[in-house]
């Protein structure tokens, strides 16, 4: 004999035949879109963070790259002939003139010869400033004169920062690259 909706049978034992209740299907469909959500989640920010930890690597190496180019030829320059916070001209060892300008419009850095093609050295450039001073260090400070004349300057200190957009946004900046760089063939 069958006892009915007890789900005892005849034996007097339970019966495991019996099914999920609807509730509890419910209940662990909600828990595994839960835990697939978290999951999903937790992908996208990690792949948005190791885009950003990318493009951020990629920008401080070509950052340093410009900057060790620039700092090489300014180092062999004869001297300065003309300045502004945006461009510096050069003679150059050779006696040409050798110019660096950067473009707010463009966000570029470029470098100018005479007689050759302009090099683009930055690009996605959002501020660059050229300052210049004598040789001479204040006491006791990592600062230096202002020069009287153009001509009279034997350092030069570049500052930049840089920027790309990701996923649409401007999402990440580089940090503020800055050099001061000595002219040694003075």
């Amino acid at each position: 004999m069958v006892l009915k909706n007890t789900g005892i049978n005849r034996a007097g034992k339970f019966d495991h035949r019996s099914a999920f209740t609807l509730i509890e299907v419910l209940v662990a469909g909600a828990l595994g879109v839960i835990a697939c959500l978290a999951v999903m989640l937790l992908s996208l920010y990690s792949s948005r963070s190791f885009v950003a930890i990318a493009n951020y690597v990629q920008m401080d190496e070509r950052s340093q790259l410009a900057l060790d180019k620039m700092s090489k030829e300014i180092r062999q320059v004869q001297r300065l002939i003309a300045f502004t916070p945006t461009s510096l001209t050069f003679l150059d060892a050779d006696g040409q003139k050798l110019e660096f300008t950067y473009d707010s419009a463009e966000r570029t850095l470029a470098r100018i010869s005479e007689g050759t093609v302009t090099n683009i050295y930055l690009t996605e450039c959002d501020s660059l400033e050229f300052s210049n001073y004598q040789g001479t260090a204040i006491s006791n400070t990592f600062d230096a004169y202002d020069p009287a004349y153009v001509t009279n300057s034997r350092l030069i200190q570049v500052t930049w920062t840089c920027s790309r957009k990701i996923l649409g946004a401007r999402l990440n900046t580089e940090s503020v690259q800055s050099a001061k760089i000595v002219i040694r063939n003075k």
